[in-house]
């Protein structure tokens, strides 16, 4: 039952009450001829799902938690703004502290912030149904005084610190930083015209500088670093530096240091960073979105209205480039990188239908801008929302690519690796678009849920705001960690063949079996005025039948008779082993045998050899003793048995002398006995000394002793 309830919730949020409330507020009319861009109004904290409806300028929330329950009534709170904003909010985009939503349009940001929560489900404020919301207009005394400017992007700044900081690009090319504490007074602002005068810049020469595609339309912040010795001077060692990329509308990248510890500090632009290996185009024009991966190196995805994206690996500049060219760009004492395109990708924006032999191929140029979104799950993979459709990338060379740049420069089996590895995976998530005359149909709303509890699973809103649910493909995902039950110990060995043909021939089978298109999840018509025309529809149809015969079926069957082919070897393979395995027992069997012939002999050959040498060393004794001059050792020997000789001889005189000393004490005590019987007194003194004398007497005594026992036991008298 806990498995069945945890998969309600992507069945009851398509339905929930939320999109039927603004479904009700849509006016279909009133857009019909226009043509719409993507927006984002949705976001997810935790379990709570929040999209902006805004007709009402509300956001509605619910749990998807809560979804699960038995109990559950497709209840939602509303949060509701004291001091709405006056323009259309075309993205919602959550604050680092996840305190903060920013309400961003193209004529002004407000910024709402999120009420407390308490409760038994720590719901808004316990549960209310309708919340009042403090709201903060950010530089709106600013956006009033400037008509003719508009918002082209803002982003919060990324740390994390009590006193957030929104960062806002204008179409005056100016990027300005603006603090929630004075929402109307200008922190800072950062020109970002490539003309060398800033001040001089007038309407007209404005106008210029946007045909000429001199105007900056995007920008991203890298993920912070400690500051380079180089950059030593502006920044201190424990503050953390984010680089911010500025994206112009030729293709063009600029780069500035920026830092919010103590105070925000921002550096000069400097550019434009060279693009490694140069192009006549300068890799296209119409660029519109830029969007910096959280890995090391940094990846930078710079995308263009044409579907074109283009995969740069930001590293360090060479050193051997012109003079003149790094005299352009370097600007006081920053460090400035190089960008090297690594490949390129097309994306299909509307899909490319096969048109019939009596008719003439139509060559429609569709552009649109493009907007880049990070996933939370995965820093290899990244999406793309668009205003006919979702794509998804993901990146799977960054892992060789690391392992190649923490190599030897020697090392040539990683750049083999690297040139040889798979490009980037391209999936056609959702066609909202089918065809270039079809409808605008923009997605509203795009996230990845980052809840793992609840499934990696990708939430799209539709133009209708109906809430279509898709599952993330696996195949992107980095690799998990290795079981600690998996990984050998010091003792263990695995045969290197193993480790050489691991995994080939699954990999043989996904290169097989890669799609390199897929057919997407189109959206249906709602009625019979937006829907295509049947010689439209059966385009789509033919389109769709030649992608699963060519994509799908295709390749199954070719993967199919590959496995085939590989069962049958492996099975001549194994009838082969077999009989080798039976040669080998019988081998070790004959083997055996000889071992134990060999045991037997050895023996044998070793009581031998041990009775010869018993026999030899007998031989030669007899016949040393038979030569008539002596040996060396003979010779010492001789020497060493005299010197005992005397040393005995000496020693039987001195026991000759002691015991004649003896027996004259023995006769004087005798002849002294009754005379012995007076008393003779002794002081203490004298007690002392005579003790001392027979104590010593003694010690002599036992030495000698001692020696002659010695001597005795040594030449066994």
């Amino acid at each position: 039952m806990a498995a069945l309830s945890a998969d309600r919730w992507p069945e009851s949020l398509p339905s929930h009450g939320i999109f039927r409330k603004i479904q009700e507020k849509l006016n279909p009319e009133s857009r019909k001829n226009e043509r719409e861009v993507a927006k984002n109004l949705t976001f997810c904290l935790g379990g709570d799902f929040f999209v902006w409806d805004d007709a009402d300028r509300v956001f509605y929330t619910t749990n998807l938690r809560q979804l699960n329950s038995e109990d559950n009534r497709g209840n939602y709170q509303t949060l509701m703004c004291i001091n709405p904003p006056l323009f259309e909010v075309c993205q919602v985009l959550l604050s680092p502290m996840q305190h903060h939503v920013a309400l961003i349009g193209q004529r002004g940001i407000s910024v709402l912030e999120l009420p407390q929560r308490w409760g038994k489900r720590s719901e808004f404020e316990g549960g209310r149904s309708e919340i009042n919301c403090k709201t903060i207009a950010i530089a709106e005394r600013f956006f009033t005084s400037s008509p003719s400017v508009i918002l082209r992007q803002a982003a919060w700044f990324p740390t994390e610190t009590d006193e957030p900081l929104l960062v806002l690009l204008t179409s005056d090319n100016t990027i300005r930083f603006y603090s929630l504490k004075s929402p109307q007074t200008l922190v800072k602002s950062l020109p970002v015209s490539q003309s060398e005068d800033d001040s001089s810049v007038r309407p007209p020469a404005r106008s210029y500088a946007a045909s000429l595609g001199e105007i900056a339309v995007a920008f991203d912040f890298g993920p912070g670093s400690s500051p380079h010795p180089q950059q030593a001077a502006r920044f201190s060692k424990e503050q953390l530096v984010y680089p911010l990329f500025i994206l112009y509308e030729n293709g063009e990248t600029y780069l500035s240091y920026t830092s919010y510890a103590n105070g925000l500090i921002i550096g000069k632009p400097i550019g434009p960073l060279p693009m490694y290996p140069a192009a006549e185009d300068n890799y296209g024009y119409d660029a519109c979105a830029i969007l910096c991966l959280p890995c090391v190196p940094s990846i930078l995805v710079i995308a263009t209205e044409t579907g074109t994206l283009y995969h740069c690996v930001v590293l360090e500049s060479e050193e051997e480039e012109e003079t003149g060219a790094v005299e352009k760009w370097i600007r006081g004492s920053e460090v400035v990188p190089a960008l090297y395109v690594f490949e390129c990708v097309e994306l299909e924006l509307t899909l490319k239908v096969a048109t019939g032999e009596d008719e003439e191929p139509q060559d429609f140029d569709f552009t649109c801008p493009i907007r880049l979104h990070r996933d939370p799950l995965c820093q290899h993979r990244y999406h793309c929302t668009h205003e006919a459709g979702v794509h998804s990338v993901g990146l799977i060379w960054i892992t060789k690519l690391q392992k190649f740049l923490q190599s030897d420069e020697e090392d040539k089996d990683c750049l083999q690796e690297l040139a040889a590895e798979k490009r980037c995976i391209v999936e056609h998530i959702l066609c909202t678009r089918p065809l270039p005359t079809s409808q605008s149909a923009p997605v509203r709303g795009f996230l990845i849920l980052s809840d793992l509890s609840l499934g990696a699973t990708m939430i799209c809103i539709t133009s209708t705001y109906e809430c279509i649910l898709l599952p993330l493909l696996s195949s992107i995902r980095p690799p998990s960690p290795p079981l600690l039950c998996s990984s050998p110990g010091p003792g263990s060995s695995s045969s290197p063949l193993r480790g050489l043909a691991d995994n080939s021939f699954e990999l043989h089978i996904r290169n097989i079996l890669a799609r390199s298109a897929t057919n997407p999840l189109v959206l249906k018509a709602g009625d019979k005025d937006t829907s295509p025309p049947p010689a439209e529809c059966l385009q789509l149809l033919s389109r769709a039948t030649q992608v699963f015969s060519e994509e799908y079926i295709l390749k199954q069957d070719m993967a199919r008779e590959e496995m085939q082919r590989r069962v049958k070897l492996l099975a001549g393979q194994k009838d082969k082993q077999l009989e080798e395995l039976s040669l080998c027992r019988r081998e070790r069997m004959r083997l055996r045998e000889a071992a134990e012939r060999l045991a037997d002999k050895y023996e044998d050959a070793k009581y031998r050899q041990e009775t010869i040498m018993n026999r030899v060393k007998r031989a030669l004794c007899s016949l040393q003793s038979q030569l008539p001059i002596l040996s060396n050792s003979e010779k010492d020997m001789k020497k060493e048995l005299q010197t005992i000789s005397d040393q005995l001889k000496h020693l039987d005189n001195c026991i000759k002398q002691v015991n004649m000393k003896m027996d004259y004490q023995k006769t004087q005590v005798d002849k002294e006995v009754p005379s012995a019987r007076t008393t003779v007194s002794l002081n203490a003194h004298q007690k002392k000394v005579v003790q001392d004398s027979l104590r010593e007497q003694g010690q002599q005594i036992g030495d000698m002793m001692k020696q002659i026992k010695d001597i005795k036991n040594h030449f066994s008298f």
